[in-house]
């Protein structure tokens, strides 16, 4: 059996570790082999279908971060991290998106597009229009938010700190960034970079109820 790539108790150190970071020292920057390793693995992250229904706009630009604090509820993290992660989704979804991601799975798995057309019209018929009583943008959220954890939580392995923000204006957002003429709207944000030295929360114990109070198991009898 072969060794494991991260020991048990490294992984539950850097979860340990991790907080939602409220003070960000601006001067130490994320290198640029972190965050191309960060922009990887949220490009492998998984999504329903397999559709990656998202883009993630990456902002380094301060004057653009300035920008930010009065949309994002007049929260610094935004101006003060080194990098600015902005999840949006598709808005619409369209036949095209399916269209896309088909040719896509093609050109990788070096098959012919028409050997998908079973599973085009699975795409179709489940999303393409989407099915009466289906919320297709908060399931596209819904995508975006499996993104995040994944990025969170592939930083913290990396030692790098994170703050997820859902206090923000996304029409404001979309509107800065001109994501509607590209066909996307955001959702959610999440900061990157490394945590100020008096950060008063850094030291704060973490709160957590135990797992008996959360975890329910179902072992064989």
């Amino acid at each position: 059996m072969s060794s494991k790539p991260v020991s048990n108790e490294t992984l539950l150190q850097q979860l340990r570790w991790r907080y939602a970071v409220k003070k960000f020292d601006p001067a130490q920057k994320v290198s640029v082999e972190d965050w191309q390793t960060l922009e990887q693995a949220l490009v492998l992250t998984p999504s329903s279908f397999g559709l990656q229904p998202w883009r993630f706009v990456v902002i380094t630009d301060q004057a653009t971060k300035d920008q930010l604090v009065p949309i994002s509820w007049g929260q610094r993290q935004v101006a003060e991290a080194s990098h600015v992660v902005v999840f949006a989704v598709r808005k619409p979804l369209t036949e095209s998106d399916v269209d896309r991601h088909l040719v896509r799975t093609a050109e990788v798995r070096s098959a012919p597009v028409e050997s998908l057309a079973g599973f085009k019209k699975l795409l179709m018929k489940s999303l393409v229009p989407p099915p009466e009583g289906f919320d297709i943008h908060h399931w596209a959220g819904l995508q975006a938010y499996i993104a995040l954890g994944n990025f969170m939580t592939s930083a913290a392995m990396l030692g790098i700190d994170t703050c997820p923000m859902e206090g923000i204006v996304p029409e404001k957002y979309d509107e800065l960034l001109g994501l509607p003429s590209e066909g996307y709207g955001t959702v959610v944000v999440c900061v990157a970079g490394h945590r100020a030295a008096d950060d008063k929360y850094a030291v704060l114990p973490k709160v957590r109820f135990t797992a008996e109070d959360v975890v329910r198991r179902i072992d064989p009898r």
